[in-house]
């Protein structure tokens, strides 16, 4: 059913506790199936109660309410940054990090502050995009005692000047865009040497509560959404057949873990190969990559807009 199907796992890494709790709970479902992951950590403060302030951002209610946040993360992590002093995540928690990487696992930079990036980085300046990707890098070679090779933007937010430094920085490839197939960022300079891999899956918190899914039934929605974008992509060309799906530690990795094993059970029971991003980056670049600029846009149960493809002329 799926035996042509390639699926990145994209493991976001949002907060401290996601670090601590959901992270090992994560690799250890993947040892037991043989899987491979990325892993994007945010690796400075976990700032994560300053989210609220998104509370008047169209959809954001009505995701908050669909997904119980205050369930999924707990009430001291929703209270860092505000009521609390935002813990450094890369130095409080280094040491899972660390152990995922030892692990056999793909690591890379999710971010340095998470909230900061995700509410900012859209309409910032060079010099603030730059300052805080650098405190990320640094921050991640402090962790793991080297650069990463790819970045996974923290809410699928990024600008110009973002792409530009993932370019300047020699990043192998990069996943901060939503929907398509993999492609090179067009810049102001011209054609970015790092390709984007789209995250083409839609996310669990996205459909968890629209139209009677719940955490019973989520598994068998997004199967088969990969199934049909699996028969889709066998009319279009061979890098269309490449898929992104990302999860988080906060909910896949703690209270959805069961959901999210059952979707891990029938993807390798249809035949899919569940691989880590490094590896989506070897397929795509088997084949010639379309240039498109990345623009804004919205994402059916995301609030806000999300960096995507623009359209192929």
């Amino acid at each position: 059913m799926l035996e042509s199907a390639r699926i990145g796992l994209k493991v976001d890494v949002d907060t401290l506790r996601g670090t601590r709790e959901g992270v090992p709970r994560l690799m250890q479902l993947f040892k037991r199936y043989g899987i491979d992951a990325t892993f994007y950590f945010s690796v400075g403060p976990d700032n994560t109660g300053r989210a609220m302030r998104r509370v008047f951002r169209k959809g954001f209610a009505q995701k908050v309410a669909r997904t119980s946040v205050l369930k999924h993360y707990g009430l001291k992590t929703l209270l860092y940054g505000v009521l609390l002093p935002g813990p450094d995540i890369g130095r409080s928690a280094g040491a899972v990090m660390r152990s995922v990487h030892d692990a056999g696992f793909e690591v890379g930079l999710h971010t340095y502050d998470h909230v900061r990036w995700q509410d900012y980085v859209a309409k910032a300046t060079a010099a603030w995009t730059r300052a805080e990707f650098e405190r990320g890098l640094s921050a991640f070679q402090r962790v793991f005692g080297f650069l990463p090779q790819s970045h996974a933007a923290a809410g699928w937010q990024i600008n110009a000047h973002g792409l530009e430094l993932e370019q300047e920085y020699g990043l192998r490839y990069a996943s901060d865009t939503r929907g398509g197939s993999p492609f090179f960022p067009v810049l102001a300079q011209g054609i970015s040497s790092c390709p984007q891999l789209p995250t083409t899956l839609p996310t669990f918190d996205e459909i968890l509560g629209v139209d009677g899914v719940d955490e019973s039934s989520i598994a068998d929605a997004v199967f088969r959404l990969s199934t049909a974008a699996a028969t889709a992509a066998a009319d279009a060309g061979p890098a269309d057949d490449l898929q992104v799906f990302t999860l988080h530690a906060e909910l896949e990795g703690m209270l959805l873990l069961h959901a999210f094993e059952s979707l891990l059970v029938k993807w390798r029971e249809s035949g899919a190969l569940i691989t880590r991003m490094a590896k989506i980056h070897e397929l795509a670049m088997r084949w010639p990559l379309p240039a498109q600029a990345v623009v804004m846009g919205e994402v059916a149960g995301r609030s806000g807009l999300l960096a995507v493809p623009a359209a192929r002329a």
